[in-house]
C-alpha cells in the first residue's frame, strides 16, 4: 500500500490467497520443473489445474480415530527462558503435534528441556546435513560405500578409486568438479574444472564402468533413475528410503550445500526410517514442503508411529495439526506471554480450547 514491490516465495495458503498476482512454478521438482504454470489472480489459480490451484481447493479434515498411548515422556517444572514452571506428560506410541504462536514456548519445551531430559531421541531439523564440499546424497546416507564396492569388484580394481579424494579424483579441481579462483577483495568465483568437466574423476576412472555406466553418470542419476539401475539391497533400502520422503528428483551427487532446509529434514528422515521403538523429534517438518507433500509426510510420520515409534512435531501447519493423535498447545501469546501449556488432548478436543489462538484456525 506504500508503493513498494514485495515478492513471496512461498507454500501457505493464506498467503497465497491474498497475493494480487501468482506465479505458479512445477509441474514437480528437480529435472520435472522449471516451467511456468500459471500466472494471474488467486481466482484463476483455483481454475488452472496445477497441483497448486487443486490443493488450494481443499483442506485435510480433523481424523475421527485417534491411537491409544502406550506410556508417557514426562517433563518436570521447566523454567529455561520463557516458560513458566511447564509440567507435560507427552504420550508415547502416537503422534504429538507441539503447537502455538511464534515464541509460545513450543522450540524451548521441546528442542531444549525435553531432548536434554531424554537424549537418545532422533532430532530431525533443518539444520545442514554436512559441512564438506565434497558431500552428497550418496556420501551422506552411506549408499556410496556398496556403490563403490559394486565398481571396484565389477572392474577389479580398488574401492578407493571411486572416491573423490583418492588418486582417482582429477588431480586439477581435487575431486570438487569445480575451481575456485581468488579475486583478492571479491568474492571466489566458481567455475567448473576444465579438466574433468565437473565428473571429478580421472578419465582412466571414468572408462571403468557398472552395467555401462561410469561411477559420473551413476552420481547423475536421480534417486528414481538410481531405484531403476541398481539391484544391490543396501543401496536399494536407502534409495527407497529417499524415494518415500519424497526426494525423488535428487540426484546422488548434488553437493548437500545446495538443499533447503526441508530438503535436509527429509534426507536426514531418510536414513532414520529403519528403525524401531525410537523417539522422532521433527520440527518444523513442512517447512518449504509444497501442499502436496504434506500427504506424503504425514503417511511417513504414521508408518513410524504404526511400526512402534513415538513421533513428536512441532508444527503450525494445520493439516498435520488435524490429523496427530495428541495436541499440546503453548501459549497463549508469544514472549513473556507465553510459556504455557493451555491445552492437551486430541485435536477435536482442541475445537473447544476457547483460550487456543490454534483453536480458532483448526475449523474447515
Amino acid at each position: 500500500d506504500k508503493g513498494n514491490t514485495v515478492i513471496v516465495v512461498e507454500h501457505d495458503p493464506d498467503v497465497i490467497q491474498v497475493a494480487d498476482h501468482i506465479i505458479d512454478v512445477g509441474p514437480y521438482a528437480g529435472d520435472k520443473g522449471g516451467t511456468i504454470l500459471y500466472e494471474g489472480s488467486f481466482a484463476g489459480l483455483l481454475e488452472s489445474d496445477t497441483l497448486t490451484g487443486n490443493h488450494m481447493k481443499h483442506s485435510m479434515p480433523i481424523k475421527d480415530h485417534f491411537r491409544q498411548a502406550t506410556g508417557k515422556l514426562s517433563v518436570v517444572n521447566a523454567s529455561l527462558h520463557n516458560l513458566k514452571n511447564v509440567s507435560v506428560d507427552i504420550p508415547t506410541g502416537v503422534l504429538t503435534a507441539v503447537t502455538g504462536v511464534a515464541g509460545s514456548g513450543k522450540s524451548t519445551l521441546i528442542n531444549d528441556v525435553f531432548l536434554q531430559q531424554h537424549p537418545d531421541a532422533i532430532v530431525i531439523d533443518q539444520k545442514a546435513v554436512g559441512t564438506s564440499t565434497r558431500s552428497n546424497p550418496a556420501t551422506y546416507t552411506g549408499m556410496m560405500d556398496e556403490i563403490r564396492k559394486a565398481f571396484a569388484a565389477a572392474n577389479k580394481v580398488k574401492p578407493g578409486l571411486f572416491s573423490f579424494n583418492s588418486k582417482g579424483a582429477c588431480e586439477n579441481c581435487h575431486g570438487l568438479g569445480v575451481v575456485y579462483t581468488d579475486l583478492s577483495f571479491l568474492e571466489n568465483v566458481k567455475t567448473p574444472c576444465e579438466v574433468c568437466g565437473g565428473k571429478r574423476f580421472k578419465e582412466e576412472v571414468l572408462a571403468y564402468k557398472l552395467n555401462d555406466k561410469s561411477i559420473a553418470d551413476v552420481l547423475g542419476m536421480t534417486v528414481e533413475q538410481a531405484l531403476a539401475f541398481f539391484d544391490i539391497k543396501k543401496v536399494v533400502n536407502v534409495l527407497q528410503a529417499m524415494s518415500d520422503v519424497g526426494l525423488n528428483y535428487l540426484t546422488l551427487g548434488q553437493p548437500l550445500s545446495t538443499l533447503s532446509g526441508g530438503e535436509c529434514q527429509r534426507i536426514k528422515l531418510a536414513t532414520e526410517l529403519h528403525k524401531k521403538g525410537s523417539i522422532y523429534v521433527m520440527d518444523e517438518p513442512t517447512t518449504g514442503l509444497h501442499m502436496s507433500d504434506i500427504t506424503h509426510l504425514l503417511d511417513i510420520m504414521n508408518r513410524l508411529v504404526d511400526t512402534g515409534n513415538t513421533v513428536i512435531v512441532i508444527e503450525h501447519n494445520l493439516d498435520i495439526i488435524r490429523n496427530a493423535d495428541w495436541i499440546i498447545d503453548m501459549g497463549p501469546e508469544g514472549g513473556n506471554k507465553g510459556g504455557k501449556v493451555i491445552f492437551e488432548g486430541t485435536p477435536k478436543e482442541l475445537l473447544h480450547a476457547e483460550q487456543s489462538l490454534t483453536s480458532k484456525y483448526l475449523y474447515n
